[in-house]
């Protein structure tokens, strides 16, 4: 499984990339492989402010339907509307054009309290 040690993660399997007050958020390698073949993505949050732990989405297999939940607190402000067309980037490409949502962090302390490194999921998807 690829897990970039630039990036943070949730148990959840979401991965988050941090640069200053912008998160940027996609599900896993790892995810994606557990889902299967994803045909659709939907996040109806843009624009809305949300706690650490809400739905900010859902993700579409052919076998399941998974709610996306945001792993920090703050402000929905861009999907990634190529996933409308090709929501298939999940699966291809995870971490660089598959991202799902940019979010403003309104606490920024939860990166450091709420979020794992790459060698903490890991250790959590090898067990």
């Amino acid at each position: 499984m690829n897990t970039p040690v630039d990036l943070k993660y949730t148990k959840d399997h979401e991965w988050i990339k941090i640069e200053g007050d912008i998160a940027t958020i996609g599900i896993t390698d790892f995810a994606q492989s557990e889902l299967g073949d994803i045909v659709y993505v939907e996040v109806e949050t843009v624009g809305e402010e949300l706690e650490e732990q809400e739905v900010f989405g859902t993700v579409e297999a052919v076998k399941t339907v998974s709610d996306l939940f945001l792993p920090l607190s703050g402000e929905i402000i861009e999907f990634n509307e190529a996933l409308e067309n090709e929501p298939e980037l999940v699966n291809s490409d995870p971490y660089e054009a598959g991202w799902m949502v940019k979010v403003k962090i309104s606490d920024v302390s939860q990166i450091d309290d709420l979020l794992l490194s790459a060698d903490e999921y890991k250790e959590i998807i090898t067990t």
